[in-house]
């Protein structure tokens, strides 16, 4: 090799190395300093793991305590379980497990929300498991004397007919599985509430925030898979859907008798 080709091998080889200095020490300071690879790449969607003991935890609550305890949720969720407002959740006769987790998750903040966090880190996991025993007691009969936003008005036919299709048999070529699979009535998902008498706007703000990652607690990630898939226009659809309460009828039906 003669001067001139080793003077430019050497060239080239600083170059080259000051490069991957470039590239590569911003990467591994991010990393270091966020505790490594692992810290870096994965997020843990939720401490609750249902082990026998975590299921006897939560299943074991006291209804009258909870009773006590759920004073200072009726200005949001309402005196009997179903809120005024159509953005925040019902939560009479839902599943005692939902209930628990998600103020576990809330505490933990792997649920993000300032106000249930704030709440919920006030609360013991018996004082969660007791709520969870209430509210699962409560009855979704109407009640005239309440000012429950459920059910919400009838959607489009068009709207109804989408829905109607995703809730009872999904949509495989996507991987979407029917929603009914996990929130009823065919089947139940543990965690997984019933949205036969959930709020519609409220319905759709998860959607979106399963979809946009704002929300990220659920285990094994099912929701966040299903959502990305989701357009805006079936999300729309299907809050409509359940928020009309013809999450209640039998599979498949489109209309109210």
């Amino acid at each position: 090799m003669n001067r001139v080709s080793s003077v430019v091998v050497r060239d080239g080889a600083r170059r080259l190395c000051a490069a991957a200095v470039f590239v590569w020490l911003p990467l591994a300071l991010f990393v270091t300093s966020n505790g490594g690879w692992s810290a870096a790449q994965v997020r843990v969607p939720s401490n609750v793991a249902w082990t026998q003991a975590t299921l006897e935890a939560a299943s074991n609550g006291d209804p009258f305590r909870g009773l006590l305890l759920a004073r200072r949720c009726d200005h949001c969720h309402g005196s009997e379980g179903f809120s005024s407002d159509p953005a925040i959740p019902n939560l009479a006769s839902m599943d005692k497990l939902t209930i628990w987790k998600q103020l576990d998750d809330f505490r933990s903040d792997k649920r993000t929300s300032l106000l249930m966090r704030a709440i919920a880190s006030e609360l013991s996991s018996q004082d969660s498991a007791d709520l969870a025993a209430y509210y699962s007691m409560l009855p979704i009969s109407p009640d005239p004397e309440d000012k429950r936003a459920f059910p919400q008005d009838s959607p489009v036919a068009a709207n109804v007919a989408v829905a109607a299709r995703l809730v009872t048999l999904g949509d495989g070529l996507r991987g979407i599985p029917p929603c009914q699979a996990c929130h009823g009535p065919v089947g139940y998902v543990r965690g997984a509430p019933s949205l036969a008498t959930q709020n519609g706007a409220y319905i759709r703000s998860q959607l979106e925030g399963f979809a946009g990652g704002l929300r990220t607690n659920d285990i094994n990630m099912p929701m966040r898979s299903i959502a990305t898939r989701l357009t805006e226009e079936e999300i729309q659809a299907l809050a409509d859907y359940y928020g009309a309460g013809l999450g209640m009828l039998p599979a498949g039906a489109t209309q109210p008798k």
